[in-house]
């Protein structure tokens, strides 16, 4: 496996913050957050079910820059 590093969220203290890759072999991005509430769990059930292999994560607003950061490196050559 090859994750390169992208950013972790501007507002850290450094410890455990929600951090982004791109995994340039798989050609996906990986994200790293906080595990949803069953309230939240159950409103995103509504749309389907989530496979014992998948998981619903939150990461917050401040890291749209990152993410997007991270779609444009996993849509650049690097990565086909």
């Amino acid at each position: 496996m090859s994750l390169r590093f992208i950013a972790k969220d501007p507002n850290t203290d450094g410890a455990n913050c929600p951090p982004v890759w791109i995994d340039e072999e798989k050609q996906e991005i990986v994200m790293q957050g906080w595990t949803v509430d069953e309230a939240t769990r159950a409103e995103c059930l509504k749309t389907g079910s989530i496979p014992g292999s998948e998981a619903v994560v939150r990461l917050p607003m401040r890291m749209v820059a990152a993410i997007r950061e991270a779609c444009d490196a996993a849509d650049g050559a690097t990565v086909q």
